[in-house]
């Protein structure tokens, strides 16, 4: 880092500058209170931003046997497992729709989900001559992993036109607001993996935690199930997560079969803004140690 010149991720010292004959003047004070977040470095640096999404897809498929393909046989096999044992052995309701294409729906946010919280809880970790070496907002990293995912979640999402057209499944006008979902289910994954990748600087065994965490979370939310099971303080429950809000919005979305539970969808979103506050400010407090620890 040039002399001089501050850096503005330490969320320690505040400094301010000044232009006098002899140079810059900078003066450093302690910060007081919460720690600034300084979101807007995300957008003076979204070229890097850029950069670091379309590194981590070159990565991903570089060099691979299936290439492409792992972005849909994922959702499709387990697709089909799901159909075999909770379709056909459970018996399942799937709300007047052919459970493939009922739980294909929820699979892929969670698909999404699940990829983008994992590549973001590792990504410092993984990018650790990054963090070490120059100075850029950190958060960038976490967040272009996660993005990185937007790729395979396009790639399934030809598989579900395919069985919509097979099964003479028509899409609503609701199919407008899928995008709004799409950012609820991304801004869950950063909500989650922004937290876990400053944990898992600081905590190796973070990186094992979160398959776990994953496969647990996909059976609390209603993929292989219909929301509506679940009545009472129970429903509410389901509601706080963050992913509820998601996949139903998803299967309203484009099977249009039973109204939109606002209440549900206000409980989800209402978890996730709350989550990822708490794990921007987190990130920001240990973001100084990173270079030391990572």
């Amino acid at each position: 880092m040039p002399i001089g010149a501050v850096d503005r991720a330490a969320p320690g010292p505040i400094a301010e500058a000044a232009d006098t004959d002899l140079g810059p003047e900078v003066v450093i004070r302690p910060s007081k209170g919460l720690v600034p977040l300084n979101l807007r470095d995300l957008w003076a640096y979204r070229n890097l931003l850029y950069f670091l999404c379309w590194r981590d897809i070159k990565v991903r498929y570089k060099q691979t046997f299936l290439g492409a393909s792992w972005a849909l046989l994922q959702p499709v096999l387990n697709m089909i497992i799901f159909t075999v044992i909770f379709g056909n052995l459970a018996h399942l309701k799937s709300e007047g729709v052919p459970y493939p294409v009922f739980s294909y729906t929820a699979l892929l946010p969670w698909t999404f989900f699940a990829y983008a919280m994992t590549q973001s809880a590792n990504s410092l970790v993984n990018s650790a001559y990054l963090v070490s070496k120059v100075y850029l907002p950190r958060l960038i990293i976490p967040i272009a992993s996660a993005m990185a995912g937007l790729v395979d979640f396009a790639l399934a999402f030809l598989v579900l036109i395919g069985l919509m057209i097979y099964y003479h499944i028509a899409p609503t006008i609701a199919l407008f607001l899928l995008p709004l979902f799409l950012l609820l289910a991304m801004l869950a994954a950063l909500a989650v993996g922004i937290g876990l990748s400053a944990l898992n600087v600081q905590y190796r065994d973070v990186r094992y935690v979160v398959p776990f965490l994953s496969q647990v979370w996909m059976y609390a939310t209603p993929v292989v199930y219909a929301s509506s099971l679940a009545t009472g303080k129970l429903h509410v429950i389901l509601s706080l997560n963050p992913m509820t809000g998601v996949v139903e919005g998803f299967r309203w979305a484009l099977l249009g079969r039973q109204g939109l539970d606002i209440g549900a969808l206000t409980l989800s979103a209402a978890a996730t803004i709350l989550v990822l506050v708490a794990s921007l400010y987190y990130f920001r407090r240990v973001e100084q140690q990173f270079a030391d620890m990572v």
